[in-house]
Parts: structure tokens; sequence; C-alpha cells
């Protein structure tokens, strides 16, 4: 191509005419802040789209309903057999079971509430 036709085309011998070198000739390496970009555009997306449709589905709702469920379940339940087996074990004036449960219980709840303040 001729240096006319280059021009028209928007090229020059620096490169593109907007003065913005793109690809590998632009000699930049693969930078660590572009995947941060990219992670704050899918971000920005998901954003956007949510201001679009306010209301979740009802499959988020009982997605969030089981979630916060079982993270309360989980450490209640694993209190309990903890508490049944230390009662047996190494038996004290006060239940193990009721405490662990109270425990689990306590534990559970701070789980469930970290998860629904992430996922607002």
């Amino acid at each position: 191509m001729t240096e006319s036709e280059d021009r028209e085309n928007g090229q020059s011998e620096n490169g593109p005419a907007n003065g913005l070198a793109n690809g590998p000739e632009s000699g930049r390496k693969n930078d660590p802040e572009d995947g941060v970009v990219d992670m704050i555009e899918r971000q920005a997306d998901r954003m956007e789209a949510s201001r679009r449709d306010p209301y979740r589905s009802i499959l988020f709702g009982l997605g969030m309903f089981g979630m916060v469920g079982w993270s309360i379940a989980i450490p209640t339940l694993a209190g309990i057999f903890l508490g049944l087996w230390l009662d047996r074990a190494h038996p004290v004036y006060f239940s193990w079971t009721i405490t662990l449960l109270f425990a689990g219980v306590v534990i559970g709840a701070i789980i469930a509430g970290r998860w629904l303040r992430r996922n607002r």
C-alpha cells in the first residue's frame, strides 16, 4: 500500500492514526491491570443489569432461603453431635450438647448474616 492509501485507512507508519497502538506490535505485554479492569467491567455490567431488572426471580429467593437455612442447620447439627460425644466422653455438671447447640446456632447466624450482606 502507498502512504496515501494508509492515511485513507487510518494507518500511518507509526500505527493507527489515533496514536493508540494495539496488539503485539504495541510492545505492551500482558499487564496485570488488564485482569482487574476486566473484573471491574464485569461487575459494572452485573450492577447495570440488576438495576434494569430489580425484581429477582423466585428461584433466587428459594436459593437464598436454602442457603440461609443450611448455613444455620449445619453448624447447629455439628454442635449437637460434638456435644453428644463430649457428654459421653467427658461428663461434667453442664450439658455439652446444649452448650454447643447454642454455639452452632450463633455461628450459623453469623455465617448467614455475612452471606446475606454480601449478596444484597
